[in-house]
């Protein structure tokens, strides 16, 4: 008997643990530091050289999130101190070390620009390209970390004066209509409804989206209110290769909800027409988020979240239609063209006697477009639905990753342009670190064959 000995895959702990010089030049094999170092390139020859190793800084602050040195000032002090570590960021011998408020600079700077998101594009186009990134579903869901700043007091709001009962004049009420067009007119992009967002451009929502701290609110797993101060980070993930194909960063407060079309439009414009799924947890069952998965050509999976609706009568939960005795339908057939889902008799009816009564319809044919929420293909309770629906659990290992191995909980800055750079920075870091590993995996196996 032929024992076939297979190889073990290589992951990102096993890269984390190589030599330190191996696994620095496996990961920045990955990217081309040169966009964040064009921010401090000279416009002109004249003047002062410039005396910091930028190049070396910036591969010092990403080897600072790998080697998980918790402050930069500890960063400043390993490199000090470790002249082999001092060489494995970039430094030459001859430079000195820069000092805690050249970081500070340097990270000001980087901040004010938008080099990491155009970075983390190119990053993801390049996984593409080389075939690791080739699953077809996305999960999505939001995890929040807390920030660096001080919360700020509430302000006291005053007691609105009471309102006048019965009905409003003719005058009153024009004037009232006046101001809640007024109201409605200064709305900021993430203050209107969701439905609004369908038709603004991916740019815009990305532009105007709140990154300054506030205070969040969660459900724990007793049921009970969690409050924090801080951010929320939003991904979507793919479910096998488990990339982060986008990714943003908002205020604590801001609904999951209200992040998820920005997320589906961005992924629209990185890899058009190659996801096919878009999976989603309860919290994000709006009728606008289905929309803008159907513009894609995509599928939404995302459990019902019933809303102050009473019981349907001739529905069971999955909306599937029940017979006189309450037996639910099987679902049989998606058809493509009418996007309509079939449903056959229950197995119960084979025995019962009313199968031949007027009553008992054969078979029903129900077009989604009655209510995208509840007619959805995979059909809700169908295998194929319960299947997809279990590949969500990805990003949520991919939010422990971050917080566990990436230091997405350890914020050293203030302000929510600085947050913004270490949540970019961080995920833009653990995609860097995933390639490496799908390349070295590529490697063995190109290996293995040969021999």
């Amino acid at each position: 008997m032929t024992i076939v000995k297979q190889i073990s895959l290589f992951d990102i702990q096993e890269l984390l643990d190589l030599e330190s010089s191996r696994r620095f030049d496996a990961i920045f094999s990955t990217f081309d530091v040169q966009p964040i170092f064009q921010l401090f390139s000279k416009k002109t020859l004249r003047g002062a050289p410039r005396e910091c190793n930028y190049g070396a800084m910036i591969q010092s602050l990403i080897i600072r999130i790998v080697e998980r040195i918790p402050t930069v000032k500890d960063l400043v002090k390993r490199l000090v101190n470790a002249p082999l570590f001092r060489l494995d960021c970039g430094f030459l011998v001859s430079d000195s070390v820069p000092s805690e408020a050249s970081y500070s600079r340097m990270i000001r700077v980087i901040s004010e620009s938008d080099v990491m998101d155009t970075m983390q594009d190119e990053l993801i186009q390049t996984a593409f390209i080389e075939g690791f990134l080739c699953d077809e579903h996305l999960g999505f869901d939001a995890t929040h970390f807390e920030a660096r700043d001080a919360s700020k007091p509430s302000e006291k709001k005053e007691a609105a004066p009471p309102k006048k009962r019965g009905r409003k004049s003719k005058e009153e009420h024009a004037a009232w209509l006046t101001e809640q067009a007024e109201i409605e007119a200064n709305l900021t992009t993430y203050e209107k409804k969701l439905e609004a967002q369908l038709t603004i451009p991916a740019n815009i929502l990305w532009r105007d989206i709140p990154i300054e701290p506030n205070w969040g609110i969660k459900k724990n797993s007793e049921g009970k209110n969690t409050f924090w101060y801080g951010f929320k980070g939003h991904l979507a993930v793919s479910t096998k290769s488990q990339y982060i194909v986008a990714r943003l960063m908002s205020s604590g407060n801001l609904s999951d909800s209200k992040a998820a079309i920005p997320l589906l439009k961005k992924v629209a414009e990185l890899v058009p027409n190659h996801f096919t799924t878009a999976i989603f947890d309860a919290g994000y069952d709006y009728e606008p988020i289905y929309r803008q998965a159907l513009s894609q050509t995509m599928r939404a999976v995302i459990p019902y979240n019933v809303r102050r609706e009473g019981e349907i009568i001739g529905l069971d939960q999955h909306f599937r239609p029940t017979c006189v005795r309450e037996h639910s339908y099987c679902y049989d057939s998606f058809d493509e063209k009418y996007r309509t889902l079939k449903f056959t008799r229950p197995k119960e009816c084979e025995t019962c006697p009313l199968r031949e009564d007027s009553l008992c319809q054969k078979v029903f044919k129900i077009k989604c477009e009655t209510d995208i929420r509840k007619y959805t293909y995979p059909a809700r309770g169908s295998e194929l639905w319960k299947k997809l629906y279990k590949e969500r659990t990805a990003v949520e290992r991919v939010n422990a990753y971050l917080k566990q191995f990436f230091q997405l909980n350890n914020i050293r800055h203030r302000t929510g342009r600085k947050a913004k750079l270490h949540f970019n920075l961080v995920t833009f870091i653990y995609n860097a670190c995933k390639l490496a590993v799908d390349r070295i995996n590529a490697q063995l196996q190109a290996l293995s064959e040969a021999a």
